[in-house]
């Protein structure tokens, strides 16, 4: 796996042989944009005979040049208007590839022919992160370790290259959170992975194990997890994480997490091979761990970030929880159980709360949830997450700042409204409970079954009492990554981190 380490090449002198890199990676549109004579001729030359050049990644033998290669991956421009950075990342993942492949182990990249040329460095250097990251099991198991130790940035500045060094390395510590097997990271394994990652670092650490501890200020976590106590390799966590960087706090932020660390359904078991998979199901919290330890690498000055991850295993058992149970809230609502396998939302209600409660003495607040939440969201808007805000968020336009950012940097979002209907969905008929946690159907074949979980949120964590005309009003985000947070196939596709770069950017802006 690659370590994220970016340095930076200023002028031209980095891409000749004997000057620190073996291999030069060049992305540009065309051959005409590259603004290096040196790079454009011999490329040119090679385009004459092999029509390959320019329009596939290449690789070139070139006497001068550092390490004797260039790569040149064209960006491609197929889509027209609707292209975005993310054509950048591409070409960069083809290149770093055939640089590995090739025995590269110091590459230097440089970006041609695009107006956008910070984000444009960042997109490919985070894209070379992407394709360069293997699982942790491989790792442990004695694979070959990667062969890029470092990447140049031909032509960025020192704080692109910080930048970029960090949010890949809050990346892999996402990535291997979220991609590793359910026995690897169970609760306890995940919990303990975060605490080695953050020792030595100003994010402040701890983690709730005690059963009374949980059961009482986590009912609804603990009942999804109350067939998980028996088996202690697989017993529920909360891990609690703090950062505060220096100088007077301007900002605070507050993240929910949800980590299921294996997701059977519950007594409303999943069935028909829709098991597969399951163990990703934490990779909201997987990601705002990676997010807490790039704040702990980057340390921006005036914000106050409060994160707390929900690590559960949904168990099956004779001491599962079932739907028609009614179980309190941590903020004292009574929830009917529409259906175990919507476990992920009980989790974040009780999180959720315990930050309301901070916010509420906070300066200038804002919450989020994170979660690989609902089929729905795939359906609706297949690999893209959805954000989805209570009426102050709405008002103050965060989800769609979240999402103008998230274009720039290659990390696109969609954003969905809460409508009254949503609430509608939430109703307990019976009127035994205060709300019902769900239907009983797949979301993703409900109508809104990724919009109106968020209105179950924010009532069941109280955040209800905290709209546009409270004394004391809390903008509220939700951040349904369930189709982002891997990529290519479903169920065991490399893990993205998402949306750790886009939320880094919304924090530090």
């Amino acid at each position: 796996m690659f370590q994220a380490q970016f340095v930076v090449e200023q002028d031209e002198n980095g891409i000749f042989a004997g000057e620190g890199f073996d291999a030069l990676m060049v992305l540009s549109p065309s051959l005409d944009a590259v603004s290096l004579d040196e790079v454009r001729l011999l490329a040119g030359h090679a385009a004459s005979i092999d029509k390959r050049v320019g329009k596939t990644t290449t690789l070139l033998l070139a006497p001068g040049l550092a390490g004797g290669r260039l790569i040149y991956a064209p960006i491609g421009s197929s889509y027209g208007d609707y292209d975005d950075v993310r054509s950048v990342t591409q070409a960069a993942r083809s290149a770093i590839a055939m640089a590995r492949d090739a025995g590269a182990t110091r590459p230097l990249l440089a970006v041609f022919g695009r107006d956008d040329k910070v984000e444009a460095m960042l997109a490919a250097a985070l894209g070379c992160g992407q394709e360069l990251w293997t699982s942790l099991e491989a790792r442990e198991q004695g694979a070959a370790p990667c062969s890029i130790e470092t990447i140049g940035l031909y032509g960025a500045d020192e704080s692109l290259a910080t930048l970029a060094s960090a949010l890949e390395t809050g990346r892999n510590l996402a990535r291997d959170l979220c991609g590793t097997e359910p026995e690897r990271m169970s609760a306890p394994a995940f919990a303990d992975y975060c605490v080695k990652a953050f020792a030595g670092t100003d994010i402040h650490t701890r983690v709730i194990e005690g059963r009374d501890e949980l059961e009482r200020d986590y009912p609804l976590l603990s009942a999804v997890g109350r067939a998980s106590f028996a088996v202690g390799r697989h017993q529920p966590r909360v891990v609690k994480l703090e950062y505060v960087g220096e100088g007077e706090v301007e900002r605070t932020f507050l993240f929910a997490g949800k980590g299921v660390v294996y997701d059977t359904g519950g007594a409303d078991l999943k069935i028909g091979g829709a098991m597969a998979g399951m163990s990703r199901d934490k990779g909201g919290a997987a990601a705002v761990a990676g997010l807490m330890k790039t704040l702990s690498l980057l340390k921006p000055k005036g914000i106050r970030v409060i994160a707390e991850l929900g690590l559960v295993r949904n168990s099956i058992g004779s001491e599962a929880f079932v739907t028609d149970e009614i179980i309190p809230s941590h903020a004292g609502v009574r929830v009917r159980i529409g259906n175990t396998d919507a476990e992920g939302r009980l989790v974040l209600a009780d999180i959720l709360s315990h930050l309301r409660q901070k916010a509420l003495g906070a300066v200038n607040p804002e919450i989020f949830s994170v979660a690989t939440l609902t089929g729905h969201v795939v359906r609706a808007y297949g690999g893209y997450p959805a954000a989805v805000a209570n009426s102050v968020a709405h008002s103050g336009g965060v989800a769609g700042q979240i999402a103008m950012l998230g274009d720039n940097i290659g990390e696109p979002f969609e954003v969905s409204r809460l409508r009254r209907e949503d609430f509608d969905k939430i109703k307990d008929v019976s009127g035994a409970s205060d709300i019902l946690s769900s239907n009983n159907a797949p979301s993703s074949v409900t109508a809104r079954g990724h919009q109106f979980p968020a209105a179950f949120l924010i009532r069941a964590s109280g955040l209800e009492a905290h709209g546009l005309g409270s004394d004391k009003p809390l903008p509220y985000v939700h951040l349904d990554i369930a189709g982002s947070a891997t990529e290519g196939d479903p169920v065991y596709g490399k893990p993205t981190a998402s949306p750790l770069a886009v939320m880094c950017h919304y924090l530090t802006r």
